[in-house]
């Protein structure tokens, strides 16, 4: 009996403090939102990034194919192939990056879809395999190049000697290592300022907080969460999106504020878009998701 009480008395504090815990999600969805399933039959969904309309370009990287989900609610086809394109980010001149990982490069797409191929190598040694990107204000990009191993490639080992954080200066041409000190950084993301950066260490279970120099090298690594991530975002108040098991939401201080469970086995990535920035987009396994956020995001 004694252990029975026990027992629910756990049960009892821990829905307690999951709806304290949740509780928070009042400041950042709207009253009454759910989520909802825009898209699925996928093999893997990967890298949402909106245009400066709001509509929302995702990879299905198994398929080879890059999507778009327009503001009239309509899927289409944007690039296929697309070199296993991974993560996406567009930056201020309404081009489309990609961490095309079929040759281990990245990519600029202009509005017209012409492609240019950014000498993607350091020490001239191939990159491991370029994860997810963040074009900064000026110009620049910062990338994640982790190493998993794909059925495209035919080689089984790391071609670097760790897998880091890469800074594309904003000639496009010079690369240079910012961090290597972490397991497997996977999710990257900067404040619209373009003065801090926070990169998640997914096999580490750690995301980690810098400041951005002038010159592009980051300094006053901090850590910000105990919690890695696959992909990542940040709304215009600072909080930040992380990925895995549903979206986790902690505020800009590195204090958890909720989630948003996703009915699928991995959730890789969130962006906003809409034509507002008030829509929270999902990509997760098979599907493409969107909730509705009184906050405006930031990308």
């Amino acid at each position: 009996m004694k252990l029975n009480k026990l027992l629910i008395i756990i049960l009892l504090g821990c829905i307690v403090l999951a709806f304290i815990q949740n509780k928070g999600l009042d400041a950042i969805i709207q009253p009454g939102a759910k989520l909802e399933k825009l898209a699925d039959g996928f093999l893997f969904t990967e890298g949402p990034a909106a245009d400066a309309k709001g509509n929302v370009y995702f990879t299905d990287q198994p398929n080879d194919r890059i999507m778009v989900w327009s503001l009239s609610g309509s899927l289409s086809t944007f690039m296929q192939p697309c070199g296993h394109s991974n993560g996406l980010s567009f930056d201020k001149d309404g081009n489309l990056w990609a961490c095309a990982d079929q040759k281990n490069e990245l990519w600029c797409i202009a509005p017209d879809k012409i492609v240019t191929v950014i000498p993607s190598k350091y020490k001239d040694k191939p990159l491991n395999g370029p994860n997810d990107l963040w074009n900064t204000p000026d110009g620049g990009v910062y990338f994640t190049d982790p190493f998993y191993k794909r059925t495209w490639w035919d080689h089984d080992n790391m071609p670097q000697d760790c897998q880091a954080v890469y800074y594309l200066a904003p000639d496009h041409r010079t690369i240079t290592r910012v961090i290597d000190d972490l397991i497997k950084p996977n999710g990257i993301v900067g404040n619209p300022d373009g003065k801090s950066l926070f990169v998640a260490d997914i096999s580490g279970n750690k995301t980690w907080k810098y400041s951005i120099n002038k010159d592009g090298s980051l300094g006053d690594k901090k850590l910000f969460c105990e919690m890695g991530s696959d992909g990542m975002t940040i709304d215009l108040m600072g909080n930040i999106y992380l990925t895995g098991s549903g979206v986790s939401i902690f505020s800009k201080n590195g204090d958890f504020i909720g989630s948003i469970p996703v009915p699928e086995n991995w959730t890789a990535n969130v962006c906003f878009g809409g034509e507002d920035m008030k829509n929270l987009f999902i990509t997760a396994s098979k599907s493409l998701y969107r909730i509705r956020t009184k906050i405006k995001g930031a990308y």
